[in-house]
């Protein structure tokens, strides 16, 4: 079945409100991914430094197809050293004289042995903003541990409140703790690269995986000091509002709904035929709601599940409360709200059936800079002779290459 997704193509003339900033992107995996994505796609030239064996993004294949790469690695170029050898560390360093941003996502202290830390950078460069990017952060009692998204997944609290309070805590089914970190990265990133224009000092940015999910899991900390007691599993029901949950209909579809409002609430009540509820005492407020909540739950479940799925949307649109489908990834393709947003496109691609790999589209959107398509993924060390021998001069490329410093 094919897609109602826009098909958008590549433009290598295009260019965006970071045209001329350098980032030199030697992290591995999809926080440091996201965080050059969003300033490649917004103009930046992002050069990912590759190992010989690439970036362990391009190892989660699906049918053989690098998925995750072309989706986090659009809009960057791929040079490939041998970075355990001198001479590829000494060609970063020289590289590094003209970025303006150098990512890193190497266990603390890594760099540092291979003559690239801050102290080093900085001689060269001192206007460089250094991304730092570590499981727990370049200090404290944990800064030598490994640490993934999953581990920060569950040490920021997140999966001890998401699933049912009868069943095991929950970890997301998607890189959470990676793109939490990776969008705080590239704001981090953008504001110290404006004081680096404005004062010519370059700085560190301290990138841990836990501290962005700490500051999305707020007030969690607040709420058990005034109350005493953790927040409990609750599946799809908020502990904040009723009615608030994922509803299934006849037909085997879901909706999830919400109302958060007093007068969402009564909306809803009258478009199900039963105003009366309005005020019923178990029903009036919401800490009523939230008290009978189970019979509340019954109501509407026991409507909605008389009914298939596109009546439900269609009956609760009408009568303006807040529903929406629960969509999967065949739903996401044909529908018209997501093409039309261009929430996702399509992109050329030769190793996908029928020549175009669905992404997400430019995020954020800038009305007067949007972001910019201007290369696909590229293959590992593609861009070695662009980047590496203008910089290098020919003689010194050359002799790298035989060398096997420079590598793809």
């Amino acid at each position: 079945m094919e897609s109602r997704l826009h098909r958008k193509q590549f433009d290598a003339t295009a260019r965006g409100p970071l045209d001329g900033v350098r980032v030199l992107d030697l992290a591995r995996l999809v926080a440091g991914n996201t965080l050059s994505m969003v300033l490649g796609d917004h103009g930046a030239e992002v050069i990912k430094v590759e190992p010989p064996e690439g970036d362990t993004l391009r190892a989660w294949k699906v049918k053989g197809v690098e998925t995750s790469w072309k989706s986090w690695c659009r809009n960057k170029k791929s040079i490939c050293l041998e970075l355990r050898n001198p001479e590829a560390q000494e060609v970063v360093r020289q590289l590094a004289r003209e970025a303006g941003i150098l990512l890193e996502s190497f266990r603390p202290g890594v760099l540092e042995a291979m003559g690239l830390g801050p102290d080093v950078l900085h001689a060269i460069n001192p206007k460089l903003v250094i991304v730092r990017i570590s499981g727990w952060g370049q200090d404290g009692p944990f800064r030598h541990k490994p640490g993934f998204g999953t581990l920060v997944e569950g040490y920021s609290g997140f999966a001890a409140v998401n699933g049912f309070a009868d069943r095991e805590p929950v970890l997301p089914p998607m890189f959470m703790g990676d793109c939490y970190a990776g969008i705080y990265g590239a704001a981090s990133a953008t504001i110290a690269l404006r004081h680096a224009e404005l004062t010519g000092q370059g700085q560190v940015i301290d990138l841990s995986l836990i501290d962005p999910m700490l500051a999305v899991m707020d007030p969690q900390t607040a709420n058990y000091r005034l109350t005493g007691k953790t927040k409990v599993r609750t599946g799809s029901r908020s502990t904040n509002t009723a009615p608030r949950n994922a509803y299934r209909c006849r037909d085997g579809g879901w909706v999830c709904l919400s109302s958060s409002t007093q007068g969402m609430t009564e909306k809803l009540l009258r478009s199900i035929g039963r105003e009366e509820l309005i005020t019923d005492p178990r029903f009036r407020t919401n800490p009523d709601r939230l008290a009978n909540w189970q019979a509340l739950d019954a109501i509407i479940g026991d409507y909605i599940g008389a009914r298939d799925k596109a009546e439900v949307l269609a009956h609760f649109d009408a009568a303006g409360v807040t529903i929406g489908p629960i969509m999967d990834a065949a739903d996401l393709l044909q529908d018209d709200y997501v093409a039309e947003r261009e929430a996702l496109i399509e992109v050329p691609d030769e190793d996908m059936p029928g020549g175009f790999v669905p992404m997400h589209g430019m995020v954020p959107r800038l009305s007067a800079t949007p972001g910019v398509l201007a290369r696909r993924a590229p293959k590992l060390g593609e861009h070695n002779d662009e980047v590496l021998r203008p910089a290098l001069g020919e003689d010194e490329f050359t002799r790298l290459s035989a060398a096997g410093v420079i590598r793809g």
